[in-house]
């Protein structure tokens, strides 16, 4: 069974906002030579790091709903400039559409079993209006 990360995806107003600047990333990793991931820099070292990369992917939290995950391929753990311990999450560079599911505000990252993350959504699901996606789910409808 994986387990996931769940963490707050600042300054993204929407899940396109989040695969604009992941696309962007990916486009200069190539022109750079290097492979098309993105990164995602933290200061909490994971403690379950052999869990989390057996199938674990990172849950991005959109203007209070999970809405999206990217697979997580490495982390890398590694000390700054000012001798602060810090760890990189390596992210397969697809953007998963998910259900929505609410989560309140948090710093950080916290853990997500299995369990209770949200299912990936069918094929042609992402395709409506955000708006009306968020509605749809709020009434259980999607």
């Amino acid at each position: 069974m994986a387990l996931h990360l769940l963490k707050l995806c600042v300054g993204a107003d929407s899940i396109e906002d989040l695969r604009d600047w992941v696309s962007q990333r990916a486009l200069s990793a190539i022109a750079a030579g290097l492979e098309p991931h993105s990164v995602h820099t933290t200061r909490m070292v994971p403690k379950r790091m052999d869990e989390l990369l057996e199938g674990g992917s990172l849950y991005w939290v959109i203007k209070g709903q999970v809405q999206a995950r990217q697979r997580l391929l490495d982390i890398e753990t590694f000390t700054d400039g000012e001798g602060i311990g810090r760890c990189r999450l390596i992210l397969g560079p697809e953007i998963i559409d998910t259900a929505f599911q609410p989560r309140r505000p948090f710093q950080g990252w916290r853990y997500l079993l299995e369990k209770d993350a949200p299912a990936d959504l069918a094929a042609g699901a992402h395709e409506l209006p955000h708006d009306l996606r968020r509605e749809l789910s709020e009434l259980g409808l999607l």
